[in-house]
């Protein structure tokens, strides 16, 4: 039977200290919040006990940050989404930011298996003077265990609505776009790390942004496949391209501490649960 699952997490600034109170259902939790960098950032570890979808599966999230309050979220482990038998898996979610609140989403990457059926929705809403750090990481099968992804699809959605919009298709049994030189060029890990406004950032903000990525990725052993942009003044985003979820990995961890220090003059302080 499929399993739906959802969670909806909001954090309020409380006498100078951020606090997370949730509600869920079904087989999705936070872990005790952390206060590495002192009472201001929440970090808390989102964890789906099952690890993974099958069709007909759903993880709906709901993240609301309040004025001025500061969140942090990560995951311990890969999302995987398993062989279906024709329904689709999705995981849908959905952060809204309050006036000068800041969110860093983090999750670990999103692996496909071969004969998944799976979508993977994000949408974030932020109010005037609110901004968001957050990263998509999506790997296609499993290289290293020989175990390609030689059919199923995946569905991606990306949005700040009215301002960014990012969807595609990602079906196996298209090599043009998995094997050509203008697709993925042989990857099987694609990944993203986005820095969003609630208001057009300013030139030179938006210009130190760029700069301290393009540093990163200029060092990086996956220049080559790797760019940054800014399509809109209110949106940064760096995309990569790599053979396997490690390197892609260590470049946005790389930009997410450089872009930590540029746009907030805050410590590249990981957390906790990577270290594990």
């Amino acid at each position: 039977m499929p399993w739906l699952a959802r969670l909806d997490l909001n954090y309020q600034l409380a006498s100078g200290r951020t606090v997370a109170r949730h509600t869920h259902s079904g087989p999705l939790r936070i872990l005790q919040s952390l206060y590495p960098e002192g009472d201001a950032i929440c970090h808390n570890v989102l964890v789906h006990p099952p690890g993974g979808l099958v069709g007909g599966d759903t993880l709906d999230i709901h993240v609301d940050v309040g004025p001025q309050a500061q969140g942090l979220i990560t995951t311990p482990g890969a999302t995987r989404f398993y062989r279906s038998e024709g329904q689709t898996a999705l995981q849908s979610t959905h952060l809204q930011l309050q006036a000068d609140a800041r969110l860093e989403w983090l999750p670990l990457e999103s692996i496909c298996y071969s004969g998944c059926l799976a979508e993977n929705r994000l949408t974030m809403e932020l109010a005037p003077g609110a901004e968001l750090m957050g990263w998509d990481i999506t790997a296609l099968g499993l290289p290293a265990a020989r175990q390609p992804f030689t059919h199923g699809m995946l569905r991606q959605h990306i949005e700040l609505p009215g301002i960014w919009l990012e969807r595609g298709t990602l079906d196996a049994s298209d090599l043009r776009l998995l094997d050509g030189p203008v697709g993925l060029a042989g990857h099987r890990c694609m990944a993203s790390i986005f820095f969003v406004a609630g208001t057009a950032l300013s030139r030179p903000r938006r210009q130190e942004a760029l700069d301290r990525a393009q540093e990163v990725i200029a060092a990086h052993t996956l220049a080559a496949s790797a760019g940054v942009t800014s399509p809109n003044p209110q949106v940064i985003v760096a995309r990569v391209l790599a053979p396997v979820v490690e390197s892609a990995t260590d470049m946005l961890r790389q930009l997410r501490a450089s872009w930590r220090v540029a746009m907030w003059n805050s410590a590249p302080i990981n957390p906790r649960i990577w270290a594990m």
